[in-house]
């Protein structure tokens, strides 16, 4: 029986699947494909080669890139020779961060793509002690120059290609004699309140984890997934890169733009030009994609733009959450579906069209997904499957799949997967567990779950019991076994009265169903009352503005836009759209309204796009105390007028 490893699980693939193609990607102006059969050569010669240049067991090197076939390459070439990965995001903003991975994980190597070489060569001007075990830097393109301890990848692959013919029977034994429980990946967390933490996943958690992954999701040998989400999240590794490995398929990189927009830009033509059967996608992706397709079906007119929301109304009264869409009465049924069915012909299947034609579904994952985004996506037939993961956990715990699914929640755990629901003090262990239905922190356990935290022990034994893991996050199990999932503990808001809430359900609905509203994030520490910093949409008040004639230089003009935001927050009071959807003392009772989004370059957002709300917190502290003064609850207070008027809307 072979290991239960990467390189195996890679291995046994090649024999299986040898001549399918393993990776698309965009040279020049076209799609190039590279079969198994050729990835594992370059694979084994790239891993002689960086044994030829001194990478030894258990040694870490960073892995740096843009998604495309060498980054499989370089993975799999660490991991043969029997070091570990460090993967590290293209987004992380600040040198003092690079250093601080870099420092810590004490790589001697990294790999990177071009557009990286000038932050290495920068942090290693202050070698010492910002990164002092850094000796080889690895470039995955052409360099104009090169400095004494950087190396082109391809002249590491002919030389590691020589080596390899003289002692192809060391280099074979050297990814055979890797185990199970040696360490594959040390996975950086995004560092929301403090220095990040190394969780350390090993070759069986990930192979363990795929093995789970496989089993929820039918994944045939002509699958291809282009793979939107950064590789070197946990995430892309295992529901896309090895999933998709293992099973024979297909994975597609995105085309990389000069910058950042012009690779956004790059990813509807590159659906339609590899025509993936899935995606791999989270909120900030999902609700980038709905706004595209509305404004599409806007532009056809009033008369499309109608049927096309009674349409999205019929197909949401038939769908119901999808668990129980069975259990309508047949007669209703019966009258529903031809009509469900030709709208789906006449309209949804053309939306479709413009995700390549063969899109299944996505699967979600990252942070919680609004339910309204997930009937949306059902209701045109191409269902957004929500799951629950962490990088600790490598990183799937849960999914809805095409056989199970119910809105609203984040499926059933994977198969070998235990999830029980515990009292928050509680750390796991030998408790029982809380019944259906009640609230507490989800705790779990399984071959998925990480070997520790790298240099952080302590915070590893906080987390760790008797091989169980406490999530952080609070939610609960139905009857029919479905997990929901709440929040995180930690960014629970506290009313005056003791009592605890999750904001992000509310945030990502108010966001959701106001075209005004960009971003919101409410704070609530034992006060009296929740309050609010609010991102308003700058485009689609300049239209307001337009449309009304309207100036923000102007008081009218700020306090119309002003009343306008608050009006959005009101439709979830009594009297509104959505009365009853949360308790209107959750809702904020004042707001801040800010000039300047919440981004990655500001490091209000962290590279999964959730919130960093310690950090915006710590900035906008005096905002926020000053809403609760008495005055604040005036929405239309000086400085939120004077926010508006430097807007410059009109």
């Amino acid at each position: 029986m072979s290991k239960r490893t990467i390189p195996y699980l890679f291995e046994e693939s090649v024999e299986k699947f040898g001549n399918n193609i393993l990776t698309w990607e965009k040279i020049d102006k076209t799609y190039m494909g590279m079969t198994y059969k050729e990835m594992r050569e370059r694979v084994i010669r790239f891993s002689a080669g960086l044994r030829l240049l001194g990478l030894k067991k258990n040694e870490r090197a960073v892995l740096m890139a843009e998604g495309r076939s060498d980054w499989v390459m370089s993975e799999l070439g660490i991991l043969y020779a029997g070091g570990i990965c460090v993967p590290l995001s293209i987004k992380i903003d600040g040198l003092s961060e690079l250093k601080f991975r870099f420092s810590h994980s004490g790589s001697r190597f990294a790999i990177v793509s071009k557009s990286q070489v000038s932050r290495i060569r920068e942090i290693k001007a202050d070698y010492t002690p910002a990164i002092p075990g850094l000796e080889f830097v690895i470039s995955l393109d052409p360099l104009e120059h090169y400095e004494k301890d950087e190396f082109y990848a391809s002249d590491i692959i002919e030389k590691g290609g020589s080596f390899y013919e003289n002692n192809r029977e060391q280099i074979e034994n050297t990814w055979k004699n890797v185990e199970e429980s040696d360490y594959a990946n040390i996975c950086y967390t995004s560092g929301t309140s403090a220095d990040p933490k190394g969780v350390i996943l090993t070759h069986r958690n990930y192979t363990a984890n795929v093995e789970q992954a496989s089993k929820l999701f039918y994944v045939p040998e002509w699958f291809v997934s282009l793979l939107i989400l950064p590789w070197d999240h946990c995430f892309a590794h295992t529901c896309g890169i090895y999933a998709l490995m293992k099973n024979g398929a297909s994975m597609a990189s995105v085309q990389t733009g000069s910058t950042g927009l012009e690779t956004l830009k790059n990813i509807p033509v590159n659906i339609k030009e590899t025509r993936p059967a899935y995606l791999l996608s989270v909120p900030a992706l999902a609700k980038t994609f709905r706004k595209s397709i509305e404004k599409a079906i806007h532009e056809k007119g009033p008369l499309i733009e109608k049927l096309f929301y009674r349409a999205l109304k019929l197909a949401y009264d038939y769908n119901g959450d999808g668990y129980k869409k069975a259990s309508r009465s047949s007669v209703l049924k019966a009258l529903k579906k031809p009509l469900c069915m030709l709208s789906d012909k006449l309209i949804f299947s053309r939306i479709r069209e413009n995700f390549g034609g063969r899109l299944k579904y996505f699967v979600g994952g990252g942070a919680l997904l609004d339910i309204e985004l997930q009937r949306f996506f059902y209701a045109i037939g191409l269902p957004m499957f929500q799951g629950y993961g962490l990088t600790e956990t490598a990183p799937v715990i849960s999914s809805n799949t095409p056989d199970c699914h119910k809105l609203g929640s984040s499926g059933k755990p994977a198969a070998g997967m235990e999830v029980k629901i515990c009292p928050p003090e509680c750390t796991g262990g030998t408790d029982a567990g809380l019944p259906a239905g009640e609230k507490g922190e989800i705790v779990v356990r399984g071959e998925n779950i990480m070997a520790g935290y790298w240099n952080n022990e302590k915070a590893a034994r906080e987390i760790m019991k008797d091989g169980w893991l406490s999530t952080g996050d609070m939610g609960y199990l139905d009857e029919d076994g479905f997990l929901y999932v709440l929040g995180r503990y930690k960014s629970l808001l506290i009313g005056n009265d003791g009592e605890k809430f999750s904001p992000e359900g509310i945030e990502e609905a108010i966001v959701e169903n106001s075209p005004y509203i960009k971003e919101i994030m409410l704070y609530n520490n034992q006060n009296p009352y929740t309050v609010a910093l609010l991102v308003p949409d700058r485009a689609a008040l300049s239209l307001y503005m337009k449309e009304n004639k309207l100036s923000c230089l102007e008081e009218e003009g700020q306090k119309s836009v002003l009343m306008l935001l608050k009006n959005e927050i009101d439709q979830y009071r009594d009297g509104g759209k959505y009365e009853g959807l949360f308790p209107v003392k959750w809702l904020p009772s004042a707001a801040a309204v800010l000039g300047e989004a919440f981004t990655e370059e500001n490091r209000f957002l962290n590279s999964t796009l959730k919130m960093v709300r310690g950090k915006i917190i710590e900035f906008y502290g005096s905002r926020l105390e000053n809403l609760y003064n008495p005055a604040s609850k005036d929405i239309c207070s000086p400085e939120n007028k004077a926010v508006i008027g430097s807007l410059k809307l009109v």
